[in-house]
């Protein structure tokens, strides 16, 4: 135990990327059994659109050690679920981990078993890139919430969560979870999501996103041999004002050569890390997202988190706040937009929201 607090101390220093990978490389190593990053196949893995994959390979990093009752039940896992084109390590960012995994820190990793899953379709799980591309089977939210479930269950030897957080995707995820599974965890906290079907303009600019790519004649239907550039160019472009936030980047981004090297490194950078089959997939797979219906379902204590300058959950259409009265136990907290708020992406800065994280957990302690 000494030694994995070193090593979460010492990556806690880390401030670049790089560093941090070598630093969780680390800390794996200092873990004990079952800790660690890892991968599990499911064998002939039926999606709900009844397409078949003879093995579904699905990537998970884990942090800190399961703690066991009497029984031999874990009692400590916390499941942290990532956004749309993110995968484990991408929250892993110094503002999330420092914030939350640190000794003394709300999901101290002494204390807490913290299990961040690969979903399908993204970072070393299986993919369309993997080589299937637009034959891959076109998942959905419910997919990939099972698919977790069975690699908590079946491989991990997990049947309770203390808590299901998620970001973004990762929050309709927890929604889902809440009303699939609704006794296997004690607490949810969803962060910039709404509990009902994707449409209206959050729909729209998805769809414009993955209509791009598809005009472009470089796809070639997903064959392509060489990235559909242009399209993949007007789908980033969405990308990056869909997750804007306007008052801090008004500020830092003062001047047009400030923007304009910012827009080529989020160009370069992201080009370099997408997928465009992947991207497709990843888009559509909100397509059936709708909790509303079953929202009573829920019984565990839940608060939903969003932030005001939230392009994609924008506040102005007041959903959150009438379904949350359907849910027995939920909360709802909209955190005011301000020059410390990062639009969509609030949900990676905990600083502005653990106070609420400390709070449901200690509401739904047992």
């Amino acid at each position: 135990m000494n030694e994995q607090r070193k090593a979460i101390g010492t990556w806690m220093r880390v401030r670049t990327a790089a560093a941090a990978c070598a630093v969780i490389a680390a800390l794996v190593c200092a873990a004990p059994a079952r800790a660690g990053e890892g991968d599990w196949t499911i064998t002939d893995f039926t999606f709900r659109s009844g397409e078949k994959l003879a093995a579904l390979r699905l990537h998970y990093l884990t942090l800190g050690q399961p703690i066991r009752n009497a029984r031999g039940e874990v009692t400590n896992a916390v499941l942290i679920i990532h956004g749309t084109g993110g995968n484990c390590r991408s929250l892993m960012v110094r503002q999330f981990a420092d914030t939350l995994f640190r000794a003394g820190a709300p999901l101290d990793t002494a204390r807490f078993y913290v299990i961040m899953p690969d979903c399908i379709g993204h970072g070393h799980s299986s993919k369309p890139s993997d080589g299937l591309h637009m034959r891959f089977p076109h998942y959905d939210y419910d997919d990939m919430v099972e698919a977790d479930y069975r690699t908590l269950t079946e491989h991990l030897g997990v049947h309770h969560l203390r808590l299901v957080l998620g970001t973004s995707m990762g929050a309709m995820h927890a929604w889902v979870w809440g009303e699939t599974h609704p006794t296997f965890m004690d607490a949810l906290m969803p962060l910039a999501s709404l509990p009902t079907a994707i449409v209206g303009r959050n729909r729209l600019w998805r769809d414009m996103a993955a209509q791009a790519i598809r005009e472009d004649p470089e796809w070639k239907d997903g064959e392509y041999t060489s990235p559909p550039r242009a399209g993949m160019r007007a789908a980033i472009d969405m990308l990056i004002i869909a997750g804007a936030a306007p008052l801090p980047m008004q500020r830092q981004l003062a001047n047009r050569d400030t923007v304009d090297r910012y827009l080529e490194a989020q160009i370069r950078t992201r080009m370099a890390s997408t997928d465009a089959n992947d991207l497709i997939y990843q888009l559509d797979a909100s397509r059936s997202y709708n909790p509303e219906p079953g929202l009573a379902k829920i019984t565990a204590p839940l608060t939903a988190i969003n932030s005001g300058d939230d392009f994609i959950n924008p506040p102005e259409l007041g959903i959150a706040e009438r379904l949350i009265q359907q849910v027995p136990h939920g909360k709802f907290v909209l955190i005011p937009a301000s020059e410390q708020t990062h639009g969509h992406g609030t949900h990676t800065w905990p600083a502005l929201w653990k106070e609420h994280l400390v709070a449901l957990l200690a509401a739904s302690a047992h």
